[in-house]
């Protein structure tokens, strides 16, 4: 019996970034427990009930473990950790406030990652990055000083850790770029967690299968929590050949159902069962609002996941 855990997220049902909500929460939850999940994570702020109280009741009603909750934030900009403190607190808070439900002892992570709308042209040119395109010394540096600020004001605020998530249109995309960011900061204060279907997109490879596995074992002394998520190859592929945006790729189904794309997942599962992974895998299959069948998609992510002895 596998003792990895597993949950999903809103942005499965269409609630991702700001681009919008799809489903009710309440409808969102239900669909996710009834298709056999046992934890989720907090989405965008305000989706899920934003008073503590309301929170705890929604999860508790259910039997779900908070897992985290993600915020993007324009890294490259000065002075951006003063100006976003009050909302990054707010999410830090509320998060602490759940950690003791379902799973005393295992709180949930702060997720950072840098905010799309702060460089079209990043977004644009998602999954087809190039070592040319990547951010500057100074602006790298700078970069991940934001990101060290973010992790220090909520570990101090809440003493929750913080993990850094890569992501195709952000400026930490590439494998050289999560290279980079991790030899910039600090293992003690953040951490990477890493998504199989955004190490395979953002490598701007053909996948054989293999880019999942091999970077997760690459950055592994830094991830404690894995998103499990896959990648069409011929929708990656069209997507690069006839330069679509980050948003339109998504649309398009560039992260398809788990075991329909190019990520291994049985070498994924079978590297972390060697490592002694023993925590949370959390699924997201990226839908735009009215995208897709999410329960339905869910359920199948599922049974995919029980087939290899999740």
């Amino acid at each position: 019996m596998s003792t990895i855990r597993v949950a999903n997220a809103p942005c499965s049902w269409g609630t991702i970034e700001g681009f919008g909500e799809s489903v009710p929460w309440r409808q969102m939850l239900d669909e996710l427990v009834e298709t056999g999940y046992e934890g989720t994570e907090l989405g965008d702020l305000g989706y899920l009930p934003s008073e503590p109280g309301a929170l705890r009741e929604a999860l508790t009603s259910r039997g779900l473990v908070m897992l985290g909750g993600f915020e993007a934030v324009p890294l490259t900009r000065d002075g951006i950790v003063r100006e976003r403190r009050e909302r990054l607190l707010e999410i830090a808070r509320l998060l602490a406030a759940v950690a003791d439900v379902g799973e005393p002892g295992r709180p949930p992570w702060f997720i950072l990652a840098d905010d799309a709308s702060a460089d079209p042209e990043r977004f644009a040119k998602a999954g087809r990055i190039t070592g040319a395109e990547g951010l500057d010394a100074s602006a790298r540096r700078r970069f991940a000083a934001n990101a060290t600020e973010v992790a220090r004001l909520v570990q101090g605020e809440t003493g929750l850790r913080t993990l850094y998530h890569h992501h195709c249109g952000h400026h930490v995309e590439t494998p050289d770029e999560v290279d980079a960011f991790l030899d910039a900061t600090d293992p003690s204060l953040i951490g990477l967690v890493f998504d199989t279907g955004h190490a395979s997109y953002g490598s701007a490879l053909e996948d054989d299968g293999s880019v999942a596995v091999e970077l997760l074992a690459r950055w592994w002394e830094r991830v404690p929590y894995v998103h499990l998520k896959d990648c069409e190859p011929l929708v990656a592929a069209r997507a690069r050949r006839e330069g679509w945006d980050y948003r339109t790729a998504v649309g398009s189904g560039v992260f398809c159902e788990l075991g329909k794309g190019s990520v291994d997942f049985a070498a994924v599962l079978e590297f972390l069962r060697e490592q002694g992974y023993e925590d949370w895998v959390t699924v997201e299959q990226d839908v735009l609002p009215g995208m897709g069948t999410p329960k339905a998609s869910a359920a199948r992510n599922r049974a995919t996941l029980r087939g290899l002895g999740l």
